[in-house]
């Protein structure tokens, strides 16, 4: 499972959302991560919506296997249907 958290810094949900990432990267070996700072790759909110399909307003925007997820609480809300924390 290889998830892509759509962040910036300083974002309180972004931070979340990717020490969530780090932890099931930690426990798990069928999980892997890669977190791309919008600010630092000048990708637009506007780039986001062409990928996520939608008007994006707010970032974290994540993705599993190419799957859009949502931001930091549907994420978490993933996380715990699919008991990700379990190894």
């Amino acid at each position: 499972m290889h998830t892509v958290i759509f962040g910036r810094s300083g974002c309180p949900y972004c931070v979340r959302a990717k020490q969530l990432a780090e932890t099931l990267a930690a426990k798990r070996d069928d999980f892997t991560f890669r977190y791309i700072d919008i600010n630092e790759e000048n990708i637009s909110k506007a780039d986001l919506e062409k990928s996520v399909g939608q008007p994006v307003k707010t970032v974290p925007q994540i993705f599993i296997d190419e799957k859009h997820i949502g931001g930091c609480t549907d994420f978490e809300a993933y996380v715990k249907k699919h008991q990700l924390h379990q190894p």
